[in-house]
């Protein structure tokens, strides 16, 4: 799966598959019934496609305090098998990477978004110095795949409340789908997300996104270890400021047909006050959407997202990182 190649999944030849747009192309959609897949998934079953993600190893005996120093987890003790989530920040703070990975005694494995694999290593690989480590993109090699349900498996897997992150070798991907269950499509997936109220890189995030604006504070982000790039933004905004927006559920008016498309207009009033996310239809809550906006929007005013009237849903409380609140004299 190199840059210049246009990826296409072996389970797109499924019957009734339907193919996925950006930031998803590759994998399916759906694969004909998009709500019945998200019922199947909710109920613990099914199996969805994420093999258009990239995948990158660190190995090597200093991999983890070498980590530690970069990411803004805690990761020097981090245990086999144990799921971690971590980002990357630029040097004010803002969100340039999400990683979402496993150790498993030998090497830690990440995936991450589509696309963004040659940034990421290129910006590990000019930090290792000294240190013991071998970087690489694997993503050739080795796809992902998600499981509702954290049963034991053969393969590495990422196991967390929601589910399991398999790293499935490629040429296994036919096979293992025949013996893991029915496919989901991601529109199922995006759904359980939103409605989970996990934000996605590139979706909830922009190139000035800081992760108290979107909840990644305490999943993504340890506030007990500094020494990364940004982790000054980190600690002065959880200590002394609130952050200038806020993530929010928007429970969308079920009677328009359409639903929002990313990056449309959040309004408030005539003003212009954030922008949509990602915007599914739920099995359950009918149409959802994640969105940003700014973080003095009142919490229990309704919106208009992309052109359709929406009710919000507090995820980030607007007075985040006001923990230390400074004595006047």
């Amino acid at each position: 799966m190199s840059a210049d190649q246009t990826y296409r999944s072996p389970w797109l030849d499924r019957p009734g598959a339907v193919a996925a747009a950006e930031p998803d192309a590759g994998v399916a959609a759906h694969y004909g019934d998009p709500l019945r897949e998200q019922r199947m998934l909710a109920a613990g079953d099914g199996v969805v496609d994420l093999s258009h993600r990239g995948v990158v190893r660190v190995a090597g005996p200093d991999r983890l305090s070498w980590l530690h120093q970069l990411l803004t987890q805690h990761v020097e003790h981090l245990e086999p098998q144990q799921a971690t989530s971590a980002l990357i920040l630029d040097a004010n703070g803002r969100v340039e990477h999400a990683l979402y990975g496993v150790d498993d005694g030998e090497a830690i494995w990440f995936h991450v978004e589509p696309g963004t694999t040659e940034a990421l290593t290129g910006y590990l690989r000019s930090m290792t110095f000294w240190s013991q480590v071998e970087v690489d993109d694997v993503s050739e090699r080795y796809a992902v795949v998600w499981e509702p349900l954290a049963q034991p498996s053969t393969l590495l897997a990422r196991v967390t409340d929601r589910g399991r992150d398999v790293f499935v070798p490629r040429d296994e991907l036919v096979s293992y789908l025949g013996s893991a269950g029915s496919p989901a499509g991601v529109w199922a997936y995006e759904a359980l997300r939103i409605e989970a109220r996990e934000p996605r890189l590139g979706r909830e995030t922009d190139e000035r996104t800081i992760p108290h604006e979107v909840g990644w504070i305490g999943t993504a982000v340890h506030l007990d270890k500094g020494c990364y790039r940004g982790q000054e933004t980190v600690a002065r905004v959880h200590t002394l400021g609130r952050p200038p927006r806020r993530l929010v559920l928007l429970h969308l008016d079920g009677s328009v047909e359409h639903l929002p498309a990313h990056g449309d207009d959040v309004i408030h009033g005539e003003r212009v006050v954030g922008y949509v996310g990602t915007a599914m239809h739920h099995h359950e809550l009918g149409p959802i959407a994640l969105a940003v906006v700014k973080r003095n929007v009142p919490v229990d005013v309704d919106l208009v997202a992309g052109g359709v009237a929406a009710a919000q849903e507090v995820v980030v409380d607007p007075e985040v990182g006001l923990h230390v609140r400074p004595q006047l004299r």
